[in-house]
């Protein structure tokens, strides 16, 4: 949940790179990203989209992935590839760095810190004289409720059955 002094971080921001860019601070631009900010977990554009259209229906679809991408480029969300085929979303202003777990059964992803983790990773970048800037790490398997239901996979997607076509 977004406090008052969050919001007020994020617009500050985004209303400085967008003039910095020569662009024009538009409504619908701080109401895609209000909408965002507003989100939990890692959403899709087509997740943000949506709910963007149930505040405001008249902001359309491009609009929504430019300002995903111009949020992006002003530092305030990462986009994420979770092998879905499509980027999610994160908050990056204010977070603590954090790693995921990804279900590849139901698509569920879990944030965790690891301070153990994180020693291991600087050793081995020292190790190997690395001046590291930064990580992500993505650990893929099977959540404890895909587990007991027996899923152990990707999850199914079943075609539609096709129309048998009448020769002619």
């Amino acid at each position: 949940m977004s406090t008052r002094s969050d919001r007020k971080g994020w617009q500050e921001r985004l209303t400085a790179h967008i003039r910095a860019q020569g662009g024009r601070v538009t409504r619908p631009r701080l109401e895609i990203a209000e909408v965002f900010f507003g989100m939990r977990g890692h959403p899709g554009v087509e997740e943000v989209a949506a709910a963007v259209h149930k505040r405001w229906p008249g902001v359309g679809n491009a609009t929504v992935y430019r300002t995903l991408h111009l949020l992006s480029d002003a530092g305030l969300v990462e986009a994420r590839q979770f092998g879905e085929g499509f980027a999610r979303y994160e908050a990056a202003a204010t977070r603590e760095h954090h790693d995921h777990l990804v279900c590849t059964a139901c698509g569920t992803i879990l944030e965790f810190e690891d301070d153990a983790i994180e020693d291991l990773q600087r050793q081995a970048s020292e190790r190997h004289g690395f001046l590291m800037k930064s990580h992500r790490m993505e650990i893929y398997g099977v959540c404890s409720k895909c587990q007991a239901r027996g899923s152990d996979g990707p999850a199914q997607r079943h075609a539609r059955p096709r129309k048998a076509r009448a020769r002619r």
